[in-house]
């Protein structure tokens, strides 16, 4: 895969865009801490782990019952 304008349109992008200035985000100050913004993402993450532990024990737990109380019955063959 190459990197660069493949075709015309990309080559005129490419020009347009090449002086234009951004806000460098390094040099702004975050309205939100770092810290607790990790520290919440972390807290998610555990919690939609659980969670997934949590359902997966259920659906475990379901299926076993499903099949202890499972009735047979036997059908006519023709």
């Amino acid at each position: 895969m190459a990197i660069g304008a493949e075709d015309y349109i990309d080559q005129l992008l490419v020009k347009k865009y090449a002086d234009e200035k951004v806000d460098n985000h390094e040099n702004m100050e975050s309205m939100v801490d770092p810290d607790k913004m990790m520290g919440a993402m972390n807290d998610y993450a555990t919690m939609y782990r659980n969670m997934m532990t949590l359902k997966q024990r259920l659906n475990i737990a379901c299926y076993a019952i499903n099949a202890r109380t499972a009735r047979y019955n036997k059908s006519a063959q023709y």
